[in-house]
């Protein structure tokens, strides 16, 4: 399956709602004020927030206004102008090899995805011919370990790791020591991520950033957050907070197949500006891809690419 097909079936729980509802908002053809507030609804169940939302029908009307539109035309106007929306955080992960080790920071909450996207980019990195490392600092949940473990097996790399409940920045520590001596390309470092105590998240990920500092004062080169589409506007919440917390410089979009939420995405862009580097559209180690501004907002409106 082509990388299109991937992100269209990914995407087709969103599209599909949005696709449905479109043509009972299109009934009567003339695009009035009451077909626009309909449109804005529709937009905003997609979670597409609601400042977005306003934006796209505003853009609509400003094109539309008073014509008689199909539903075709509306689809090709919101797309133009989400993809107006995300084209400035389209940005690709670029790994500066003159850097030795690239040392970058995952973060995001559990069960976000965190480690399985992991696995998918030290993958993507090692077919690239690229050396790389993984360490295991989510070290108060065994299963984050394990899991990683399973994957490091599986692909063939490397897993730092240290006993339960063991120091995060000390292993975060030790592993850039030994990537470094092994002249790996990449060190990409699991962390922990309970919300539920801020106080204590923030003080651990400024703890491993400060040791990482002392060894490279430019790491971590990259420190990407990964988010969970299923979770709606609460991912919104989410970038805020790992925002202040740890300066992140991209952001993964995971879980895309399992709603219909994909709206988002448009969201943080709007919102933050955060560079999105890739998005997950299933559970294979392909199926996380290269973000792009045109092919998302014509996939989330339900349209082929041109």
């Amino acid at each position: 399956m082509s990388l299109w097909q991937r992100l269209k079936t990914g995407l087709k729980k969103t599209s599909n709602q949005f696709g449905d509802k479109l043509q009972v908002v299109l009934t009567h053809q003339t695009l009035d004020q009451g077909a626009l507030d309909e449109l804005e609804d529709l937009l905003v169940e997609s979670d597409v927030g609601a400042t977005v939302a306003q934006r796209l029908c505003q853009s609509l009307s400003r094109k539309k206004f008073g014509q008689e539109v199909t539903e075709l035309e509306v689809r090709e106007c919101l797309a133009e102008e989400i993809e107006s929306i995300l084209a400035p955080v389209d940005v690709p992960l670029v790994i500066e090899q003159q850097k030795t080790p690239v040392v970058i920071l995952i973060i995001g909450v559990n069960g976000a995805g965190k480690t399985t996207s992991i696995a998918k980019l030290a993958n993507q990195w090692k077919m690239d011919g690229l050396s790389v490392e993984l360490a295991a600092c989510d070290t108060f949940r065994a299963a984050a370990v394990e899991q990683l473990q399973v994957w490091g097996k599986r692909l063939g790399i490397p897993v730092h790791t240290a006993p339960h409940g063991a120091d995060a920045a000390g292993l975060a520590f030790d592993a850039l020591t030994q990537a470094t001596k092994n002249n790996a390309d990449i060190l990409c470092i699991d962390t922990a991520g309970r919300l539920h105590n801020k106080e204590g998240l923030m003080n651990e990920l400024a703890k491993v950033i400060r040791v990482i500092k002392k060894m490279d004062p430019a790491a971590p080169h990259h420190t990407i957050l990964v988010l969970d589409a299923t979770t709606g506007q609460n991912a919104l919440t989410q970038a805020g907070v790992f925002k202040e917390i740890a300066g992140v410089t991209g952001i993964i979009v995971t879980k895309l197949d399992g709603t219909a939420r994909g709206g988002v995405v448009i969201d943080l862009a709007e919102k933050y500006g955060i560079p999105i580097h890739a998005i997950g559209v299933g559970e294979q180690e392909d199926d996380l891809q290269s973000f792009d501004a045109r092919d998302f907002a014509r996939a989330i409106v339900g349209l082929e690419i041109e």
